[in-house]
C-alpha cells in the first residue's frame, strides 16, 4: 500500500479535468452469476465453469473521489479441472462520476498460464503504470472490466450512424481500440425466462484464442439495466457460451423480461 501511495502522489491531483458521465444502469451490491458452457465436436455441449461479477462501494477513495469496486471471478468445474483448470480474478476500481478506472488488478490462472498484474491509471497525466511498463494512454481509457460497465451506461443514441461505438482499453501494456457494433434487437430464451435484448458484437484481438475479429456476440436487456444475459464466442476450437443464471440488487426491475422462468 505504501508503493501505491507514493506512486499516486508522484502524478499529482486528479480531481480536476475528469468527465461527468451519467450512470443509470447499475448500483450498489449488484451481483450476477453465470454458467459457462463449452461446445465442440469432441465434447458436445458441457458445463465448463462458472463466473460471478459483484459491484460495491469501496471504503477508500482514489484522489479523494468515490469509486466502485467491481470484481469478476471465474473458475472451471468438473472434468475441465483435469485438463484446463481456470482460477481467474479481475478487479477494477472505477470512479463513480467519471466511470474510468484508477486501478486494475489481474490474477490469471489458466492451465499452465499464470499472469499477475496491477495497472494504475493517471488520467490527467495520460499514463498507465503496470508492473512492467509505463505507457501513454488516450483520454478516458478503460481496463476491460470498466469498459464492460461503461458500455452498460450508454444509450443507442450514443452510437454513430453506422451503429458503431469505439472504446479505448489498456491490457498487457498496450492500448487497444475496440469497435462495438450494434446488431439489433432479439428475443433470448434462457433458464431464467425470455428477454427482449439488444445485441452487440465487440471487436476482439485475433490470435491464439480468436480467429475472427468479431467472434463474440453479447445480448443485454433492452431496459435501463442493460444487464448482460448471454454471451457467445467462437474460439479456435469450438465455442464458449456464458449465460446468466442469477442476479441480485439490480438498480431497476427487469422490464425486458417477456416470459418468466417455468417452475
Amino acid at each position: 500500500m505504501l508503493v501505491w501511495l507514493v506512486s499516486y502522489s508522484a502524478f499529482g491531483d486528479a480531481r480536476a479535468q475528469l468527465r461527468q458521465h451519467p450512470n443509470n444502469a447499475f448500483g450498489e451490491d449488484e451481483l450476477t452469476s453465470y454458467s459457462v458452457y463449452y461446445s465442440s465436436l469432441l465434447t458436445g455441449n458441457v458445463i465448463a465453469g462458472e463466473a460471478t461479477i459483484s459491484v460495491k462501494s469501496h471504503h477508500k477513495q482514489f484522489f479523494d473521489r468515490d469509486v466502485w469496486h467491481i470484481v469478476g471471478e471465474g473458475k472451471s468445474k468438473g472434468a475441465f479441472n483435469w485438463f484446463f483448470k481456470v482460477r481467474d480474478r479481475f478487479e477494477s476500481y472505477v470512479d463513480k462520476e467519471a466511470l474510468v478506472p484508477y486501478l486494475f488488478v489481474r490474477r490469471t490462472r489458466e492451465g499452465g498460464y499464470i499472469k499477475d498484474d496491477d495497472v494504475y491509471f493517471y488520467h490527467t497525466e495520460g499514463k498507465a503504470v503496470s508492473r512492467t511498463a509505463t505507457k501513454e494512454t488516450p483520454e478516458n481509457v478503460h481496463d476491460f472490466v470498466s469498459a464492460l460497465f461503461f458500455m452498460r451506461t450508454l444509450n443507442l443514441s450514443d452510437f454513430d450512424a453506422d451503429s458503431n461505438y469505439y472504446v479505448d482499453f489498456f491490457l498487457d501494456d498496450s492500448v487497444y481500440v475496440s469497435k462495438v457494433k450494434y446488431k439489433g434487437t432479439e428475443y433470448i430464451r434462457t433458464s431464467l425466462g425470455t428477454f427482449r435484448c439488444l445485441k452487440f458484437a465487440p471487436m476482439m484481438a485475433t490470435g491464439n484464442v480468436f480467429a475472427d475479429a468479431y467472434p463474440l456476440f453479447v445480448w443485454v436487456t433492452d431496459d435501463e439495466n442493460h444487464l448482460p444475459i448471454l454471451a457467445e464466442a467462437a474460439v479456435i476450437v469450438g465455442s464458449v457460451k456464458m449465460e446468466l443464471i442469477e442476479y441480485q440488487n439490480l438498480k431497476h426491475p427487469i422490464r425486458a423480461q417477456i416470459v418468466q422462468k417455468k417452475d
